[in-house]
């Protein structure tokens, strides 16, 4: 059995019972390599998540691109200019490549983002509104009309 010091931490073979067969009695060493943490955001939409990495990858060839066009034109090489009109076309779709990720997940949003639940807002709200208007149209509903109003000269209406 070997003892490997690694900073101040002592780690221990899987012969000294350090590992995860160990018995209920191990304490701190007896708990499992993995432990689940709740997350502390929720994941991105998949559509959101692919348009990310994809404006992530551009970006990435981009910036490696634009720095080895300037070690191009350090060094005074023919490349330097090719390279110069690829980093332009690159940073524009960068751009793109990041306008696409708002533009997805601004059109997420507003496809599934509204959660309908009995304790929305929205909801009850709307059966204020609903409510109001009820009680408007009703009140107005035994109103008389005037006579000298558009629809008087409809003959729908006699005059008094």
């Amino acid at each position: 059995m070997t003892d490997r010091a690694v900073g101040s931490e002592r780690t221990m073979s899987s012969d000294e019972g350090g590992g995860v067969s160990a018995g209920p009695g191990a304490g701190a060493a007896g708990r499992g390599l993995w432990v689940e943490e709740p997350a502390r955001r929720r994941r991105m939409p998949d559509s959101v998540r692919t348009s990310a990495v994809r404006a992530v990858l551009i970006v990435a060839v981009t910036l490696t691109q634009a720095t080895i066009t300037f070690f191009l034109t350090l060094t005074g090489s023919w490349l330097a200019l090719p390279m110069g009109l690829g980093a332009i076309a690159g940073t524009i779709v960068a751009t793109w490549g990041v306008l696409d990720v708002w533009i997805t997940r601004q059109t997420w949003n507003q496809r599934y983002g509204v959660l309908s639940e009995p304790s929305s807002t929205a909801r009850g709200r709307r059966r204020e509104a609903r409510r109001a208007s009820r009680t408007a149209r009703e009140a107005s509903a035994g109103r008389i009309p005037r006579e000298d109003g558009p629809l008087a000269a409809s003959g729908r209406y006699p005059a008094r």
